[in-house]
């Protein structure tokens, strides 16, 4: 089990590289993005790996996390 501290650290982590990729999806400079109608919308992304798997599952299970698919998570709302 995860201390608390390493919980927050991680969870802080993966909400940045969140934003971080819906940002480079909604620049400009992405492929295609002239093409699109509607601003690309990530949801999910596969968690940084400098934490181990358990640290992820503890984050789903407090609710923080929902799993949605083979490795990726998105935030739970």
């Amino acid at each position: 089990m995860a201390d608390k501290a390493t919980l927050d650290a991680a969870f802080k982590a993966f909400k940045k590289r969140l934003k971080i990729y819906q940002n480079d999806a909604s620049s400009s400079s992405a492929p295609a993005a002239h093409l699109s109608k509607g601003a690309p919308v990530i949801t999910a992304i596969e968690p940084p790996n400098q934490w181990p798997q358990e640290v992820w599952d503890e984050l789903v299970a407090k609710g923080k996390l929902r799993k949605a698919g083979a490795r990726t998570y998105e935030l739970n709302k």
